[in-house]
């Protein structure tokens, strides 16, 4: 079931982000994510995040900040059964244009997105990593 976020979500949804950024960006240093982490708490308890979840346990989140995707996480023991699909289709389903940014070396993330319809429009360098990043772009007027 995909819901809005509750701040007593937020041990969960933290952990979600850490791990997965850890797991799935192994080209940053593990400090820098935990060294974000209060940062990030901080703003998730201000964005517009939604959760899957199952019999109470958070399975995966995505963060908007109004049409920009500030990402979508999913538990590690999750991932590749549709559930980043299920939040992606979810919020397509209330914004008509959505963006997002995604390091160039997350090609699995690069992959997934291109295949929900998304569009490489620029390249650049994140200031704080030093990472090539790709902005990618959806308009449900292209679909």
């Amino acid at each position: 079931m995909i819901r809005k976020f509750k701040n007593c979500d937020i041990e969960q949804i933290i952990k979600i982000w850490l791990n997965g950024n850890i797991e799935t960006h192994h080209f940053v240093a593990k400090q820098y994510w935990k060294a974000h982490a209060p940062m990030v708490r901080k703003q998730l308890l201000q964005a517009e995040v939604y959760v899957y979840e199952t019999d109470g346990v958070i399975q995966g989140f995505v963060g908007m900040q109004e049409n920009y995707i500030a990402g979508i996480f999913v538990k590690k023991q999750w991932r590749c059964m549709g559930i980043g699909k299920q939040l992606l289709n979810y919020i397509k389903q209330i914004y008509t244009i959505l963006s997002l940014n995604v390091y160039q070396q997350n090609e699995r993330a690069i992959k997934f997105y291109q295949q929900e319809g998304f569009s490489i429009i620029s390249e650049d360098v994140e200031e704080n990593t030093g990472q090539v990043e790709y902005t990618m772009s959806w308009n449900s007027r292209k679909c």
